[in-house]
């Protein structure tokens, strides 16, 4: 089986309010791209934000005497130290120039996911400027997907909507999943034979985040304007799945 993902080009600057399934579709048209039953289509988490209009300027932000104090051991600015703080369930982590939190929809990240590239508002300086993640990225893909399904007229895709995260022991960011819509987030292996027939007993394949990962990398992560990756020839079946899933049970997480 052949996995094609190819960034769908053609797709605006995304504003406040704008109707990404309409222009997704109107991108995918004008670029002769086919959308298929089965296929998928994966969101870089900015545009989900920035059309949910999760845009905060700095300068309407008070911190509190916790963000001040977080502030001076991170070297930040303690304003976006406490929009960090709102977006938290807990601080895991603090060190000059970076601050580790667990984020209240479950997943262990650098500042809550809060971030200033490719960031711009309708007043002030640009610099003032930051994009919070989605409130709830699994009901942003569930909308998503079915508006999709709706105006496309497929029976059955699938939507997952990824951000850039650091990880333990490695370098680098890699892309990975946060919010799912009838893609499987885990494969179960157990239970299937190998080639000599040995049976597997803890292979479980995190094939949201692999998926995820390539389309990161056909995205880019600068100036390249394509947030949006279409998938076809996903390997499994796609069926109702939650990000949930992903995330390790804290009392198995080891690198805590």
């Amino acid at each position: 089986m052949t996995l094609t993902l190819q960034p769908i080009p053609n797709i605006p600057l995304i504003q406040p309010g704008d109707d990404l399934a309409k222009v997704v579709l109107q991108a995918l048209e004008t670029s002769a791209i086919p959308l298929q039953s089965g296929d998928i289509l994966v969101f870089a988490q900015k545009v989900i934000s920035k059309a949910e209009g999760r845009l905060f300027n700095l300068t309407q932000v008070i911190p509190t005497p916790r963000a001040e104090e977080l502030a001076k051991e991170t070297d930040k600015d303690p304003r976006f130290i406490e929009l960090v703080l709102r977006e938290s369930r807990e601080v895991l982590r603090v060190r000059p120039g970076t601050i580790i939190t667990e984020h209240r929809c479950g997943f262990v990240c650098a500042n809550a996911g809060i971030d200033h590239s490719n960031v711009s508002g309708p007043w002030g300086n640009e610099d003032d400027w930051v994009l919070l993640l989605p409130e709830n990225p699994d009901a942003s893909a569930e909308k998503l997907r079915l508006e999709l399904q709706k105006l496309s007229g497929a029976p059955e895709l699938g939507v997952l909507i990824i951000d850039s995260h650091g990880r333990a022991w490695r370098n680098g960011t890699v892309g990975v999943t946060i919010g799912i819509s009838n893609v499987p987030g885990i494969i179960d292996m157990r239970g299937q034979p190998d080639l000599f027939g040995y049976r597997l007993r803890v292979t479980m394949i995190a094939a949201a985040d692999e998926l995820a990962a390539g389309a990161s990398l056909v995205m880019g992560q600068a100036a390249e304007r394509t947030p949006v990756v279409h998938v076809h020839g996903f390997p499994f079946m796609l069926r109702d799945a939650h990000f949930n899933e992903l995330v390790r049970p804290k009392e198995q997480d080891l690198f805590r």
